[in-house]
């Protein structure tokens, strides 16, 4: 997107002006948050910002080896993803982007026809479950799936 700007800074900062102006909350400005006092000097914030990535990093990585294993796998990810969200724009912009939908699909959640839907789906389900099992202690009794032998 061309603002015809030729800073990045200057295309945020008018986003932020409009937003105000429109009524809407500011969103936060993009950027590193960094205290000042590491971004001035150039070496301190490399470091810093390899620091933040490599936390980041290993947070994103228990997450995903969470996702097949047992732990909160999803909310560990986005965990890593504000980490790297204090340092990068990318992250920001994909923490954003994720923020909004996941307010779209609650607000979709919250409508009558679909919360309707939603719960005749979940008692169809637990109906044909309780039917398997009943059919599976009707046909077999009381006795784990492993022990089965041909009957």
């Amino acid at each position: 997107m061309n603002t015809g700007s030729d800073e990045p800074g200057e295309a945020v900062a008018m986003a932020a002006d409009r937003s105000k102006s429109d009524g809407a909350p500011a969103e936060r400005e993009l950027g590193s948050r960094a205290p000042e006092f590491i971004k001035a000097r150039r070496a301190l914030h490399l470091s810093w910002q390899v620091g933040v990535f490599v936390v980041g990093l290993a947070v994103v990585g228990a997450g995903i080896v969470m996702l097949p294993l047992p732990g909160p796998g999803w909310v560990v990810i986005f965990g890593g993803m504000a980490i790297w969200a204090t340092e990068f724009v990318w992250a920001q912009l994909v923490l954003r982007w994720t923020k909004r939908k996941v307010t779209e699909a609650a607000q979709r959640a919250l409508d009558p026809k679909v919360r309707r839907r939603n719960i005749a789906l979940t008692v169809i389900g637990l109906v044909i479950v309780a039917a398997l099992m009943g059919f599976y202690l009707w046909k077999f009794g009381l006795v784990m799936p492993w022990k089965i032998k041909d009957q």
